[in-house]
């Protein structure tokens, strides 16, 4: 009988040590006191061996047929010592939870993200339309599925993982995803060679090409086993709490996972920030550990966008302490309930409206935050929220039915303004949209972001809003001569407008036909002189010199 007894424990022990290396090898919890699935592993614990206990007890003593015995199980001294246990841990995991909260650690909260206040038209300078992405995760998607179908060697194997990481690759605004094995078979099948390639999209010119690596990705979250890179980086970091997983590439194109852990700078679970990253080769798994201020340029997103939005959220709302954020709420700010990604310098910044915690449907500002860095910048620009310009962009074109993206936020002449995509039922492109932040009456639409912006210029000038083209004396004017190579008409809010491209340069000599009207007795082959002013993406016709015409 006690050898019987013996050999029951022992079986019962070893059947929870199997248990656990199950649950850890799938599960993949951190061992860390910070994590809270490990407490509640550690919990479940004792919690199975006293409910084994109690069951192997009452078999034993007969259970209900013998209740006096039944009963002294609850003075046994394993069962005190596990329920002991037990109740040991739901109060430290409850303490631990409640001193974590904001109720009790408003002041800290809101500390943990450093607000600085910037200057717009400083700060947010007029960029090139090639630095801008215009496209949305949306339509990123329908090109690299497009892309996808038309790769007939891999369509069969292999499918488009839904990751699209906005990044900046070699100064361009990008989306970046890898393939994934089409199911478990084609994994079998391609193993060896791994994943051949990744997509990459051109946000600003929804440019799609598939980048084929001269050896295959072989640790990825779709590879099963010890390629899996969930599991990979488990049993190398066995004690750290993996926040963001994006998929990247460095400035040569090699594809990397950028694998931010989480810091926790309140009690057992609060104030999560990011502590290391963990960049991984997804070629040859090779992993390098690296703290935040050393992570180097190429890697854009370190801070995850909705984890940058919380921490703001965290500084505007409890400046005041926790019950002021709840029932008063004065001076209490939150973002929108939308973002996007603007591409400054060499980093990936997130942008979002900042509102009053009541919704009034207007902004009193707007924050820049540094995907790399946690870097934040306030704007103080009263105007419209981002839900009332995209109506109104859409109302611009409500006979054709087209919905708007998220806005982005850019200045055009100083003028902070919304520039968004207008999209058919299909999710495809048609048309964008400029719309005033200060005034969203201010309506610009075009087929082109060229044409739009002509437009909104326009339309600001009419609105007594000073623009760059208000004040060409502010300008130098210069002259140039040349065949025309190419001649093209177009009109812009009313106006007619001839396009014209000379054969020395790729310049687009922009010539506004009622301010001259004798462009139109040139034609293509013909030369013609020109005073014009420099512009971003295109030069302003002054004035056609008549007197060097040789057009007929």
């Amino acid at each position: 009988m006690k050898k019987s007894k013996k050999l029951n424990k022992c079986m019962i022990i070893a059947v929870i040590v199997v248990l656990a290396a199950i649950y850890y090898y799938f599960a993949l919890p951190a061992i860390n006191i910070h994590n809270a699935s490990i407490w509640k592993f550690i919990i479940a614990i004792p919690v199975i061996l006293l409910i084994l206990y109690v069951v192997q007890k009452f078999h034993t003593n007969g259970g209900r047929k013998n209740p006096v015995q039944a009963g002294k199980l609850l003075n046994t001294a394993l069962f005190k010592i596990l329920a002991g246990i037990i109740l040991l841990l739901l109060i430290i995991y409850g303490a631990g939870t409640l001193l974590s909260s904001p109720i009790i650690n408003a002041s800290r909260y809101q500390k943990l993200m450093t607000v600085e206040t910037g200057e717009f038209s400083k700060d947010i300078t007029q960029i090139s339309y090639d630095q801008i992405p215009l496209l949305d995760r949306a339509s990123a998607e329908l090109l690299g599925e497009r892309k996808m179908g038309s790769l007939v060697d891999l369509a069969s194997q292999f499918e488009v993982a839904e990751l699209y990481t906005q990044s900046n690759y070699n100064d361009t605004p990008v989306r970046i995803t890898p393939l994934k094995y089409a199911d478990i078979i084609k994994w079998f099948t391609n193993r060896k060679d791994g994943i051949p390639a990744y997509i990459m999209i051109d946000m600003a010119t929804q440019e799609t090409k598939l980048v084929r690596l001269d050896e295959g990705m072989k640790y990825t979250p779709y590879d099963h086993f010890g390629r899996n890179l969930y599991r990979h980086l488990r049993f190398k970091y066995p004690t750290y709490i993996f926040d963001n997983i994006s998929f990247e590439v460095d400035d040569n194109g090699t594809p990397y996972w950028i694998c931010s852990t989480k810091k926790y700078n309140i009690g057992l679970f609060g104030g999560q920030t990011i502590g290391n990253v963990v960049i991984c080769n997804a070629i040859t798994g090779e992993c390098t550990d690296y703290a935040v201020e050393d992570v180097p340029g190429w890697v854009d997103q370190v801070y995850r966008a909705d984890l940058l939005i919380q921490l703001y959220d965290y500084y505007g709302t409890l400046k005041h302490g926790y019950i002021n954020s709840v029932i008063s709420q004065r001076d209490c700010l939150v973002t929108t309930n939308g973002y996007n990604y603007l591409a400054i310098g060499d980093d990936v910044w997130v942008y979002t409206g900042v509102t009053s915690i009541t919704s009034d449907q207007s902004n009193v500002g707007f924050v820049l935050m540094n995907q790399r860095t946690m870097e934040t910048r306030y704007y103080e620009v009263e105007g419209a929220i981002e839900d009332s310009a995209m109506a109104s962009a859409e109302g611009k074109v409500q006979n054709l039915g087209y919905k708007s993206a998220f806005p982005l936020l850019l200045n055009i002449d100083n003028e902070p303004t919304y520039l968004m995509a207008l999209k058919d039922a299909a999710g495809l492109v048609k048309m964008y949209a400029m719309v005033n932040v200060q005034n969203y009456q201010i309506v610009a639409t075009g087929n082109s972001v060229v044409e739009c912006e002509a437009a909104y210029k326009s339309l600001m000038a009419d609105n007594g809003i000073e623009t760059s083209e208000t004040q060409p004396e502010e300008k130098e004017t210069k002259t140039v001569t040349g065949t025309i190579r190419k001649i093209a008409e177009s009109v812009v809010e009313g106006n007619s407008h001839y396009y014209l491209l000379l054969d020395q340069s790729d310049t687009i000599y922009d010539v506004n036909v009622a301010e001259n009207l004798s462009v139109i007795r040139y034609n293509t082959g013909d030369s013609i002189t020109l005073e014009y002013t420099e512009g971003s993406d295109r030069c302003s016709v002054v004035k056609i010199l008549e007197e060097d015409a040789t057009a007929q």
